[in-house]
């Protein structure tokens, strides 16, 4: 009997619980326990944490490993274009055939009980890891940490905790502390744990909890340092010094979590720390467009994607833009009306020429575009809307055909335009 395509699986997944999000372990453990555990056949778990730079620094352990011929499992989430792309099995995205398979296993194991989207789904990567043979578990945490369906794992090769910063207080605390508690949730007794540039008070948070647990920690600007020299990327630690290219990622916070990754793969004594700089891919992460439908659109305009949505992710953006060669800059944005949209576009205001508001494609919790352009209004851009992302690329070009556009605030517009401009 022939499995139902796994876009028809997800579909029936959605309907297992009234939230998207609903922050508890009890459902993940019940359901691992129904299939037997698969999180205990798991190679070693190289576990992340944070708010900005999860995917990135994932990312770059990845391609030092593999550069270095170690195979790794990655879970990454979400996904931008197809959800096969949160799965990566020994290497190789994971194919249809067995993609349904592990689905409608845990769908089957499940028996209708409640269970969140993310959860069930978390639990099959689980159960197609379980099956292949692999070096390392590269697992990013979905939300949060300490109640993120990913956190089960006692005893994982490391812990990173990436930059953490103000978002989805609405899940995780009002305060940098509270947030931080919760991302530090995945630090283990005993387990070393990597940590990014922080605030302090998020710093005395993580510091607090690794001594507790007797977590012994590699943090930056303590046991490491990374900064650029003469278009050089600069490491050291107590091991030594390196002198690595830059980091193929475009922006100076990609220093930083260059940084995290190479101090990862010093902790596990493992990998090559050239190829993780010259090698690692990630979408929408300040992604230049070279073809496609709205690329040939643009005509001589250069096209951009990012799918940072935050405070820090702005700044992050803003610092990249300052640093591109000077060229008339004009936003299109699309943010979810979950997100901090004035603390997003307050430091783009400055670098760019007027922003044009969308709403998400097919995305039920996309804030319309009308609310966007007064956002970013009320921090000093000049904001109008178009019905889409297409609209808007022919009316800017139309006034400005030399221009930088870049197109930001949300994975799920990013994931749209990936999907349309293939």
């Amino acid at each position: 009997m022939s499995l139902p395509g796994s876009d028809v699986i997800l579909q029936r997944m959605m309907a297992l619980h009234p939230k998207i999000i609903d922050l508890t372990l009890d459902r993940v453990w019940r359901l691992l326990a129904a299939l037997d555990h698969p999180e205990k056949a798991l190679p070693p778990v190289i576990h992340i944490a944070g708010t900005n730079g999860k995917g990135s620094t994932l990312a770059m352990i990845r391609a030092g490993l593999e550069g270095a011929g170690v195979t790794c499992h990655a879970y990454t989430s979400p996904h931008l274009a197809r959800f096969h792309e949160r799965i990566r099995v020994a290497g190789k995205l994971i194919d249809e055939g067995a993609l349904s398979a592990v689905l409608d296993e845990c769908y089957t194991a499940n028996n209708g009980e409640n269970i969140t989207y993310f959860e069930i789904t978390t639990i099959a990567a689980f159960l197609a890891f379980s099956r292949v043979s692999a070096d390392f578990t590269l697992m990013e945490v979905g939300l949060g940490g300490r109640l993120d369906a990913t956190n089960v794992f006692d005893a994982p090769a490391v812990t990173v905790i990436t930059p953490v910063d103000m978002d989805h207080q609405q899940f995780l605390g009002d305060t940098l502390p509270e947030i931080a508690g919760e991302k530090a949730g995945i630090i283990k007794r005993g387990v070393p744990c990597v940590v990014g540039p922080q605030h302090d008070a998020a710093m005395d948070v993580i510091e607090a909890r690794a001594a507790r647990l007797g977590a012994p920690l590699m943090a930056y600007g303590q046991q490491w340092h990374v900064w650029e020299e003469r278009g050089r990327l600069i490491y050291q630690d107590e091991t030594g010094l390196l002198d690595l290219p830059l980091p193929a990622l475009i922006g100076a916070h990609q220093i930083k979590n260059a940084g995290a990754a190479i101090a990862t793969l010093r902790v596990l004594q493992k990998g090559d720390a050239e190829r993780a700089m010259t090698d690692a891919t990630w979408p929408a992460r300040m992604q230049r467009l070279r073809s496609g439908p709205l690329v040939e659109a643009a005509g001589s305009a250069e096209l951009w994607l990012d799918g940072g949505h935050n405070p820090a992710a702005g700044d992050a953006l803003a610092e990249v833009l300052a640093g591109l060669p000077k060229r008339p800059t004009h936003l299109i944005c699309g943010m979810l009306n979950t997100k901090d949209i004035a603390g997003y576009l307050r430091p783009l205001a400055a670098q760019a020429e007027q922003l044009i508001a969308v709403s998400i494609p097919g995305e039920a919790n996309t804030l319309p575009a009308d609310d966007t352009a007064k956002a970013a209004r009320s921090v000093g851009l000049t904001a109008t809307t178009a019905p889409n992302v297409a609209d808007a690329v022919t009316r800017i070009t139309e006034s400005t055909p030399h221009a930088r556009i870049l197109i930001c605030g949300s994975l799920y517009l990013a994931g749209a335009i990936l999907r349309e401009n293939h």
